[in-house]
């Protein structure tokens, strides 16, 4: 027997979760316990106060492998059931066949070990199913799709692909369920049964159910749509399914977690849990008025009775904040402020799950799920106020939530909407409106749809479904006259809110007043970006603006189109494959849902409370830092004064850089030539190589070589570099290659933008640009007519340059190395270290010799390589022959070849091969311009001639083959 001084042993997994916190807070004020140890904990748990206790196992993992066997046998009572018992979670099979066997209501099922018998069963059925992963899947081995064929990629997803590992090597197909589901979760001794108030848990990331399923964003409770008959009837089968576990040897002992369908015909198990849930513990617990200590120890000595079990009056909510990109990867280490205002606040209290101790005392975040904040209250909107006013006081970097936990509840019992629709087109995001009035998910009634055309097809679907349409004519009638029509129209129905689907006018100002707070409008982007636009054309920017997510918005209408106050937006990804019209196809489905989602705030009363909630939002607040800009323009000036060359000043901080044309020796008969270029996804390879000091002189590289093959000479360069979150180590790295570029190329740096931009890139990702101005008189200007009997010189590359890294990178994946892997054909360096070296400036060893007139024109080899290159330079009657073995192919070439199985022409086609700069000119002049070059230290390569191009033969031909 557990005495009243115990040393009670509170169990947790590595990465701790909010529950045990819960469990240890809820244990600590009982006056029955001497010591709680929590083991390892997190920073929640190392914060609770002294006289704390505890008895309980609380991670299914040592449930499932016995440790409540094992403290039982050595005398250590265990809360928490035995190996076998446990078999209700460790398997779903073993608790589908239990369940079955003892006429447990659930899901109509079938189990399978042979992936062909499962293949053949789901092609015998007509009926949507759930694939279920039997195996513990870390909560992640359910999925549910939505046609026969999601089902079987399912199926090999579960069984052939090992998604889940072991955990499929047996599989559920379960029937599809519908209804409202409720967690019941109850405690219990072996025979006798008292469960918890039900509570509602929010699987999805997103506000509306939207977004992939998580660990649980939030929870409320008591649920609402538990009725008391419904609670009578999920008690029973809970009783049940104990009384049926002692008659098969697994008496239970512990806390039983079923979360329950409650369909149309009658609440139906669809899993266990063995233990306490996430995040309902979080809600129950704060109602718990009896000593939890006291219960699990009756519940081990198999005296449990429902009088030591008692409630609070009340609800609990529970809303949990986690990192920015949860449930997929996370940043870690953010450091979490205000926690200790949250507790000040009367009957709120904040669990740790994802938080560690970190420098200086402070609080980090250590996990996806950070924190659960849970407050109580008289009522449900009372337990929510109070938690989402503890969510404000606590800020960390990125931290993200839901605001719609609790709606489902707040639903019940609120007042009936009276709806009515402007459109004008086919009013396709009616529909989901009109099903879930249907089919009772909606409490409202769609009482008008008004269009100002008379063929619209959403008068159609209005009178299909027996809602009333009205037409009205905008002819001769000004904005605001035809708007005072339907405004009589609307209020003569007593109508609460208007929804605008595919409506195609703009409302007047009177309209915008007289219904203001009452209008809501669908936008097909997330708003404020892409505003004022329309169907395809929105899309369409999206796709250039080169966004990864994309949605719709719902916001109140104002008179200035797309400016009202934005009520939900919905997401989904941008694909790389995406067309306008397919991204549209995405969107479109996700209008009907936010509108829907919006009534639903709307009859909450939550619509406009929680626009007037919003705490004041600073730059800083949506990603941008200032100081970050600041502390880089300090860091970079000295880099910028490094390049000053007579003409400019090169200094930073003004609107604009200035050059004298007049100061570098130029007169009035000098031309301009501008040029801009980036360095593609050779950023890429520099942002995972986590080396950013060199990309800055491809950038450079890319437009003063493009100058002087004009026979320009480079005077001033300026960069754009955007990111999605300033990180001014990184920035200061690229500059400083920048700065490098140009003191290679003798050209001043004298500007740039640095663009902080949270929305348009992730965090570690930049792209940049650049710009630069150089002079030539215009007598010089290259090309020179080329001739047949030319000749063709070539300079060396310094390697891959700044093209075909899509190639490159593809093929480094083809070769299972990573970047940090030693280069396989240079020795002494990483992979990243060698494809980074950057492009070759070609300025000072070319530019005396282009200034004295004897070559005649000059290709830099960059995308397109040789082939697509040199004839950007000739005439459409020349050609060119090179010689192939003129010249050593390098080992990175070679590499990149026997990598992609490439053939001359296609490396050719695609890479420099080793030659960055092609020089044409007359024969005669060869030996004195490889005389000049040569005297920089620059190697000559003689590659072949010129000759008169056949018709239609190609203008580069390559002799020979390239070693």
């Amino acid at each position: 027997m557990l005495s009243d001084r115990v040393v009670a042993v509170l169990a947790l997994p590595p990465s701790a979760v909010d529950v045990e916190h819960a469990i240890a807070w809820k244990l600590a004020q009982s006056s029955s316990t001497g010591h709680i140890y929590v083991e390892p904990g997190n920073a929640g748990t190392e914060d609770i106060a002294a006289g704390i206790s505890n008895v309980n196992i609380g991670p299914k993992a040592p449930l499932i492998d016995g440790l409540a066997d094992k403290m039982n046998t050595t005398g250590i009572p265990a809360f928490g059931p035995s190996k076998a018992a446990a078999q209700l979670e460790a398997s779903k099979a073993f608790s589908k066949d239990f369940m079955r066997r003892n006429n447990i209501p659930t899901a109509a099922y079938q189990n399978f070990t042979d992936y062909e018998k499962a293949k053949e069963y789901l092609d015998s059925i007509d009926h949507i199913v759930v694939v279920k992963a039997s195996g513990i899947a870390a909560g992640k081995g359910v999925l549910i799709p939505t046609s026969k064929a999601e089902a079987h990629e399912a199926l090999r997803e579960v069984m052939l692909e090992k998604a889940f590992g072991s955990a499929g090597d047996e599989v559920v197909l379960e029937e599809f369920m519908s209804g409202e589901e409720v967690s019941l979760l109850a405690f219990c001794d072996g025979e006798r049964v008292v469960c918890m108030p039900g509570v509602q848990d929010h699987k999805r990331i997103f506000d509306g159910d939207q977004g992939p399923n998580t660990g649980g964003m939030g929870a409320y409770g008591p649920a609402a749509c538990l009725t008391s008959e419904l609670e009578r009837e999920c008690v029973g089968i809970v009783k049940r399914v104990i009384a049926a576990m002692k008659k098969e040897g697994m008496p239970y002992v512990g806390v039983l977690y079923p979360g329950f369908m409650l369909t149309q015909s009658g609440p139906k198990i669809v899993e266990f849990n063995c233990r306490f849930g996430d995040p309902e513990t979080q809600v129950v617990l704060p109602l718990l008025h009896s000593d939890l200590f006291e219960i699990m120890r009756a519940c081990v000595e198999h005296r449990l009775e429902r009088s030591l079990v008692s409630w609070k009056g009340g609800a609990a909510a529970t809303i949990v904040m986690a990192s920015q990109g949860y449930p997929s990867s996370y940043p870690k280490g953010k450091v979490i402020t205000g926690l200790g205002d949250a507790r000040l606040l009367k009957d709120v209290d904040v669990f740790h799950a994802g938080t560690a101790n970190g420098v200086d005392g402070s609080i980090a975040t250590s996990g996806g799920r950070v924190l659960a904040v849970t407050a109580v209250g008289p009522s449900l909107q009372s337990a929510l106020d109070l938690a989402y006013t503890g969510v404000a006081k606590i800020q960390f970097e990125g931290s993200q939530y839901r605001s719609d936990i609790g709606l489902k509840g707040l639903l019940h019992g609120a007042k009936k909407l009276k709806l009515a629709v402007l459109g004008s087109t086919r009013g396709s995001s009616m529909q989901p409106i009109i099903d879930a009035i249907a089919a009772g998910e909606l409490n409202a009634s769609l009482d008008i749809v008004v269009s100002d055309r008379a063929a619209a097809e959403i008068l159609e679907r209005a009178k299909a479904h027996k809602i009333e349409s009205l037409n009205l004519s905008a002819k001769g009638l000004s904005r605001a006259e035809f708007d005072a029509q339907v405004s009589e129209a609307l209020k003569k129905r007593n109508v609460d809110y208007v929804l605008l689907i595919g409506y195609m006018r703009i409302l007047s100002g009177d309209f915008c007043k007289e219904w203001e707070n009452k209008v809501l409008n669908v936008h097909p982007s997330l708003l404020p970006e892409f505003s004022g636009g329309m169907d395809l054309a929105v899309h369409r920017a999206v796709l250039d603006a080169k966004k990864t997510e994309s949605g719709c918005t719902v916001h109140f209408v104002a008179e200035k189109v797309d400016a009202g106050p934005i009520a939900i937006q919905m997401k989904c990804p941008v694909l790389e494959t995406d067309t306008p019209e397919l991204l549209k196809a995405r969107v479109q489905p996700l209008e009907g849902a936010a509108f829907l989602h919006a009534i639903k705030l709307a009859q909450a009363g939550l619509l406009l409370r929680n626009k007037a909630d919003k705490k004041k939002i600073t730059y800083a607040d949506a990603g941008v830092s200032i100081d970050a800009g600041n502390e880089l323009v300090n860091r970079i000036k000295p880099l910028c004064k490094s390049t000053v060359r007579v003409g400019c000043d090169a200094d930073l901080g003004g609107y604009g850089g200035i050059f004298d044309l007049q100061a570098a020796g130029y007169d009035k008969d000098t031309a301009l030539v501008a040029c801009t270029d980036g360095v593609g996804t050779k950023l890429r390879v520099a942002q995972l190589a986590k080396k950013h000091d060199t990309v800055g002189i491809d950038l450079v590289a890319m437009c003063v070589n493009d100058l002087i093959v004009q026979g320009a000479e480079p005077l001033f360069f300026l960069d754009y570099y955007a990111c999605g979150k300033l990180e001014v180590e990184e920035a200061a790295d690229v500059v400083k290659g920048i700065a490098e570029g140009c003191r290679q190329s003798n050209c001043g740096l004298i500007g740039g933008e640095t663009a902080e931009m949270p929305s348009m890139y992730h965090d570690g990702d930049y792209d940049m640009a650049g710009f630069c101005v150089g002079a030539v008189c215009k007598n010089a200007i290259l090309p020179l007519p080329v001739e047949a009997g030319f000749a063709v010189l070539g300079l060396a590359s310094s390697g891959v340059h700044s093209n075909g890294f899509s190639l490159v990178r593809k093929l480094v994946e083809v070769s299972g190395l990573a970047y940090s892997d030693p280069c396989p054909f240079e020795a002494g360096k990483t992979l990243g270290e060698s494809l980074l070296t950057p492009t070759k400036i070609y300025v000072k060893q070319l530019m005396p010799t282009v200034k004295s007139g004897l070559i005649h024109a000059l290709a830099h080899i960059t995308g397109g390589g040789l082939l697509e290159n040199v004839p950007r330079v000739l005439a459409n009657d020349l050609a060119v022959e090179i010689d192939c073995v003129s010249w050593p192919l390098p080992p990175v070439f070679k590499w990149l070849q026997k990598m992609g199985n490439l053939s001359n022409a296609e490396l050719a086609r695609t890479f420099n091969c080793g030659i960055g700069m092609v020089l044409l000119l007359p024969e005669a002049n060869v030996a004195q311009v490889t005389r000049q070059i040569e005297a920089t230290g620059e190697k000559v390569y003689n590659l072949g001639t010129t000759i008169a191009r056949a018709l239609d033969s190609e203008q580069v031909t390559l002799c020979g083959s390239m070693a």
